[in-house]
C-alpha cells in the first residue's frame, strides 16, 4: 500500500509490486468442499484478464454501470477489481435493467435478463469451471476469460473522484473506497470473513480492508454448513487473526 493509491486498482498494483507471492484471497465453499488460494500475482492476473474482457469484448468504460449479481466468491472479488481497473461503476446487487453490463451467478440469471446490454454468466463451479451448457443470452465467463491478455492498460485514465462502487444505499468514489478500506483494515491481518458481499461491511472484511492493509482474507461461502469445531480448526490451520462472521 502506498500513500498515493487512490483507487482499489492502485492498491492491487502496490500489493503486486511489494510481494507478489503472498496469499491474498483464500476461498472456501462449504457446500461443495472447494478451497482455492490465490496469491497476489495470481489474483492480479485474473483481474487483468477480466478487465481486458470488460473493456475490450464488452465495450465498457468510464461512466458505465456494471450490475454485479454474485455472492461472496473469489471470482466476485476479481470482478470488483476489474471494474476499478476499467473505471466503471460496480453496482453490487444492482438493478440489471439500469446497467450497461450485468455479471450474474447461476441463481440470478432470470433477473439478469432484464439488462439490455452485455450479459456475462459465471457458473461459480470449483476450479472456475464453465457451464455444461452456456445460458441463452449470456457469455460464459469461464469460456471467454482464459484467452484474454495478461496485462491490462485502460483506454481512459480512471478518475478516483468518480463513483466506483454502489452497495445497498452506499455510493462511494474510488478514493472513498480506499479511504474507508484503510480505516477498516488492520495491518497485516489475516481475516476470516463469512459475511455476504451485499453490504459495505462484507465487502470491506472480505476484500477491500485486507487489500488496503497488506493483509489477506479467508473468504467463506456457505459457512453455516460448517460445524463449530471445524470452524475452530480452520481458524487455526489458516492462521486467522481476525474473524468477521
Amino acid at each position: 500500500m502506498n500513500a498515493t493509491d487512490r483507487t482499489p486498482a492502485d492498491l492491487l498494483r502496490s500489493a503486486l509490486a511489494a510481494d507478489p507471492g503472498r496469499p491474498l484471497v483464500t476461498f472456501y465453499d462449504d457446500a461443495t468442499g472447494e478451497r482455492v488460494e490465490l496469491s497476489v500475482a495470481t489474483f492480479a492476473n485474473w483481474v487483468a484478464k477480466t478487465a481486458n474482457l470488460l473493456q475490450g469484448d464488452l465495450g465498457a468504460g468510464p461512466g458505465d454501470r456494471v450490475a454485479v449479481l454474485l455472492p461472496a466468491h473469489w471470482q466476485t472479488a476479481v470482478w470488483l477489481l476489474a471494474c476499478s481497473s476499467v473505471g466503471v461503476l460496480a453496482d453490487v446487487g444492482g438493478d440489471p435493467a439500469a446497467a450497461d453490463v450485468v455479471v450474474s451467478g447461476p441463481d440470478s440469471l432470470d433477473a439478469a435478463r432484464a439488462c439490455g446490454g452485455e450479459r456475462v454468466a459465471l457458473a461459480l463451479r470449483p476450479l472456475g469451471g464453465r457451464f455444461p451448457q452456456t445460458p441463452a443470452g449470456f457469455a460464459d465467463y469461464a469460456v471467454e476469460v482464459p484467452s484474454q491478455g495478461d496485462r491490462f492498460v485502460a483506454f481512459s485514465p480512471v478518475d478516483p473522484e468518480e463513483p466506483a462502487l454502489v452497495v445497498g444505499e452506499v455510493e462511494l468514489t474510488g478514493a472513498q473506497v480506499v479511504e474507508q478500506a484503510r480505516a477498516d483494515g488492520e495491518a497485516g491481518a489475516r481475516v476470516l470473513s463469512g459475511l455476504s458481499y451485499d453490504t459495505w461491511d462484507g465487502l470491506s472484511a472480505g476484500l477491500y480492508g485486507p487489500l488496503a492493509s497488506g493483509g489477506s482474507v479467508v473468504l467463506c461461502r456457505n459457512l453455516d454448513q460448517l460445524g463449530e469445531g471445524a470452524l475452530v480448526k480452520r481458524v487455526e490451520s489458516e492462521r486467522v487473526t481476525v474473524s468477521r462472521l
